[in-house]
């Protein structure tokens, strides 16, 4: 099977990089940024262009959400399948006379961090069952975890993701900040925020909250909100009053 790969951010890297180490050949990849095309191809030794779109019988569209229409517009192969790496758009999305299906990685990438692409859940949809093992047997050659999703399903996966990685990574740039202000190493935090993520394995999240917010410590809250100002304030109010709010206190 030929497959083509279309970007050249981070998930077009990593899907690449994880297909290359299992053996899986990949004809090109093709995309709009040229230099971020040849770090990729002399990495995986994959040829790359930015102006000629070769012949596959799959592509996988790995570029950011708005630009997924517009992309899958320059397919023009007709008995080709065509898949996005999208959590939140439905495969019609994509505009062709081709076969339409979605295979979606639940992961942060940057293409600085190594990441163990056996771990990585990914969760496939398609047109007919035909497809759907096609893909399956594609990203089983890669993960141990894959899955068929809807549209529907996919939408609340990508949705849990955004609270469980998105919001928490931000939570930790903003403790950055105040750990910083006060000229205190991030790297002492880090012992903490492993644990935190840690415990996970073992207990229910909802268990395992800790904290003034869900002791109900009044006074520890006021003197918090006294140190903090304009967004971080808001945020730990916010936070603080949903903790409450699940435990009803």
């Amino acid at each position: 099977m030929q497959i083509v790969i279309i970007g050249s951010g981070n998930v077009a890297y990593h899907i690449a990089k994880a297909f290359t180490l299992k053996g899986v050949p990949l004809v090109q990849i093709f995309g709009r940024n040229e230099g971020e095309l040849k770090k990729i191809s002399e990495e995986l030794d994959v040829p790359y262009s930015s102006e000629h779109l070769e012949d596959a019988d799959l592509y996988l569209i790995c570029v950011s959400d708005n630009s997924v229409e517009d992309v899958s517009k320059l397919i023009t192969k007709k008995d080709s399948l065509v898949a996005h790496t999208s959590g939140s758009l439905p495969k019609e999305i994509l505009k062709g006379e081709y076969r339409k299906s979605s295979l979606y990685p639940l992961q942060t990438f940057s293409k600085s961090k190594e990441l163990d692409y056996g771990k990585i859940p990914f969760f496939i949809e398609a047109e007919n069952d035909k497809d759907k093992k096609l893909l399956s047997e594609l990203a089983s050659a890669v993960s141990e975890h894959v899955m068929e999703s809807s549209h529907e399903k996919r939408k609340y996966i990508h949705l849990t993701a955004v609270f469980a990685c998105n919001f928490v990574n931000h939570l930790f740039a903003r403790a950055k900040e105040i750990s910083d202000s006060q000229d205190i190493p991030f790297d002492y935090f880090l012992p903490l925020i492993d644990e935190t993520v840690q415990k996970i394995h073992e207990i229910d999240p909802k268990k395992a909250q800790t904290g003034p917010a869900v002791r109900n410590d009044l006074r520890i809250l006021e003197l918090h909100e006294q140190l903090l100002k304009d967004e971080s304030l808001e945020i730990y109010k916010t936070m603080n009053h949903s903790i409450q709010k699940m435990y009803e206190l």
